[in-house]
């Protein structure tokens, strides 16, 4: 199993452009066969370290982390979320399937 996390900065910090955001990654885990969980949190925490929104998702192997990575369905979310971020951190790790 493979947990791929990435975290957003945004660029104008406020409801609207969170909102935006949020509702563009959720779209990702009802249309993409591939993604087996995602999980999506807002930082409540205000420091400049920190990021605003992280996703948080489960794939079943490598070759379906790379399905995802260029699949129809994902490539409008990333162009909404770039539009609206000034960056993003991600890591890509195995885990234990018992996780």
């Amino acid at each position: 199993m493979i947990k791929h996390i990435v975290m957003f900065k945004l660029l104008n910090k406020n409801k609207e452009n969170t909102e935006k955001v949020v509702t563009a990654l959720k779209t990702l885990e009802r249309n993409i066969d591939v993604l087996c969980s995602a999980e999506i949190g807002v930082n409540f925490n205000k420091s400049d370290r920190n990021y605003d929104i992280v996703l948080i998702a489960k794939f079943k192997n490598h070759n379906t982390l790379k399905t995802y990575e260029t699949h129809p369905k994902h490539l409008p979310v990333v162009e909404t979320v770039r539009s609206l971020c000034s960056g993003s951190v991600v890591v890509d790790y195995e885990i234990d399937n018992s996780q």
